[in-house]
């Protein structure tokens, strides 16, 4: 069986107006993780991704690119402990 991990990540910069969630929850999908992505207050994104550590590392990766309109400044990642979620949510 496969190992699970969990990371939980803020995302700076302009994000926000520029389809980041649309496109991370695509690419979270295409990588069968789960968790979830969302706008907060400030500007930036916040979103965690649980699932094999290749996979999660990808879509680690991504975050810090993001889709072609955004300009990603900075992606702060911390590990989480492993929920067992299913699917990948876009919170609004």
């Amino acid at each position: 069986m496969a190992r699970t991990v969990r990371v939980h990540l803020i995302i700076h910069g302009l994000v926000q107006g520029v389809w980041y969630r649309k496109h991370a929850a695509e690419e979270a999908r295409r990588s069968g993780l789960a968790g979830y992505v969302r706008n907060l207050p400030d500007g930036s994104v916040e979103a965690e991704a649980e699932g094999e550590p290749d996979a999660v590392d990808r879509f680690v990766q991504w975050c810090g690119k993001g889709p072609p309109l955004a300009r990603v400044q900075q992606v702060q990642v911390s590990p989480r402990p492993v929920i067992g979620q299913a699917g990948f949510a876009v919170v609004r």
